[in-house]
């Protein structure tokens, strides 16, 4: 008989009472707080709107240093009948050896029978597993202290959206910027507009997170990579992650539908010589008025 949506929904949340009591200390376990009720409520009531895919992050000491390791866990409706999709960072992993990382990963989660619970397996699997890319990062960076100095590349990404209003998505966008060392900004309203700038794999990580589980009206309109010998830091256009709220135009009503005043918005841009993104985002070109 086909397993239901309703059956996997049970047993994700049997694998977080399980995963919770491994990892019972404050900031192991990370979860949004209405991920678990949102669930709950629709088990009670297997008729209304799907909840959002479960998501939560797992902080893992590996080795005898310690080294944070961090497992991102998204889960499928219907895992564990489909596989999960699960990505192991660490600040010690230069990008290389964190690509091999979660290529081997993957390819352990695919040997496993389908049908069962499988995150707890990862943890152990990352625990043990971790430590021979993370003495192969560290020899690498030896080996590169010992050369030229290394150029470093700015990644810039300017991100467009029909709109952004949700006070969760924006907690979203900014908790992770921050995480990830990532300055720009986030215009709220409709349009939605995103910049981030940084080291390239923390650009991406922000595009993959902030998209998933089920952003659809999003897309990333241009890129920008500078390369320096010095610090990145030097190249940045912005000083950190701000949150643009312009004046807006049109009805404070129910759906909070109205337009942000683009002409704000490009003086914005132009104070951070970014004019010429204007037309990248919108298809026109900008103009300011003579006031």
């Amino acid at each position: 008989m086909a397993v239901t949506v309703k059956e996997c929904l049970e047993l994700q949340l049997l694998e977080v009472e399980m995963l919770l009591s491994m990892f019972p200390k404050r900031g192991e376990f990370s979860l949004d707080a209405d991920a678990v009720p949102s669930i709950q409520r629709y088990l009670r009531n297997a008729g209304g709107a799907l909840p959002s895919q479960l998501e939560y992050r797992i902080a893992l000491d590996v080795g005898e240093a310690k080294v944070k390791v961090e497992l991102q866990v998204l889960l499928p409706h219907m895992y564990p009948q489909v596989a999960p999709q699960l990505f192991a960072r660490s600040d010690a992993l230069h990008r290389q050896q964190q690509l091999q990382l979660n290529t081997r990963l993957a390819s352990h989660i695919s040997s496993l029978d389908s049908g069962d619970l499988c995150v707890c397996e990862a943890v152990q699997w990352v625990k043990d597993n971790s430590l021979i890319f993370l003495e192969n990062s560290k020899g690498s960076s030896e080996c590169a202290s010992k050369e030229v100095r290394v150029k470093e590349m700015l990644h810039r990404m300017w991100i467009y959206s029909h709109h952004i209003y949700r006070q969760e998505l924006r907690k979203k966008i900014f908790d992770c910027a921050k995480k990830l060392n990532l300055t720009g900004f986030c215009l709220t309203g409709k349009p939605g507009v995103i910049c981030v700038e940084g080291l390239q794999e923390n650009c991406e990580e922000f595009w993959h997170v902030i998209r998933y589980p089920n952003w659809k009206h999003i897309s990333c309109k241009h890129v920008e990579n500078i390369e320096t010998e010095g610090s990145i830091d030097n190249l940045r256009l912005f000083h950190s992650f701000e949150d643009l709220q312009f004046q807006a135009h049109g009805d404070y009503g129910l759906r909070n539908d109205y337009h942000m005043d683009l002409g704000q918005f490009l003086e914005f841009l132009k104070q951070h010589q970014s004019g010429h993104i204007f037309q990248i985002l919108f298809g026109v070109e900008g103009k300011l008025s003579d006031n």
